[in-house]
């Protein structure tokens, strides 16, 4: 199994998302780094093929949205709506994730290891959600299924004596 790198300093974008898209298959690189995403959008959305792809700082809106088969882990933050409508496979932000984390997700798993911004896992279809942190206002708000635990682990602050 090979590895590739796409740097977005150098590269585009899009150039990126159609390797993801048309180009994975017939390559057979099953993992993908990407470095300097300077909180770029659209990150990895879409995927359908069994794939490692690992984003090595913060990604913008939707990264990994629609996701299905594949295991994203973002070295950073998130923007709004990392990992919604998620139909399989993984997701996991080692820093905070923004607004709507999760949300509308039918399937598989999302870790965040910080917090979580308003609404996430609202209208969760399916699937888990575990978050390190806080959630926000909204959260959990579930339309069928699925599971959001937060972990107790983690304290911010003192406590006031």
């Amino acid at each position: 199994m090979e590895r590739m790198t796409f740097d977005l300093a150098s590269s585009s974008l899009t150039e990126m998302n159609t390797f993801l898209h048309k180009n994975l298959a017939a390559d057979d690189k099953r993992h993908i780094s990407v470095l300097n995403p300077d909180g770029a959008h659209n990150i990895a959305v879409g995927l359908n093929q069994p794939v490692t792809v690992e984003i090595h700082g913060h990604a913008g809106y939707y990264a990994a949205g629609m996701n299905k088969h594949a295991r994203v882990v973002i070295h950073g933050s998130a923007g709004t709506g990392v990992a919604e409508n998620m139909m399989s496979g993984s997701v996991h932000v080692k820093g905070f994730a923004s607004n709507g984390a999760g949300a509308t997700a039918h399937g598989g798993l999302l870790v965040i290891d910080g917090d979580a911004g308003l609404r996430c896992g609202i209208s969760l279809k399916g699937g888990d959600i575990v978050v390190g942190g806080s959630v926000g206002s909204f959260s959990g708000f579930m339309a069928q299924a699925g599971r959001m635990v937060r972990s107790e682990e983690r304290r911010v602050g003192k406590e006031c004596t």
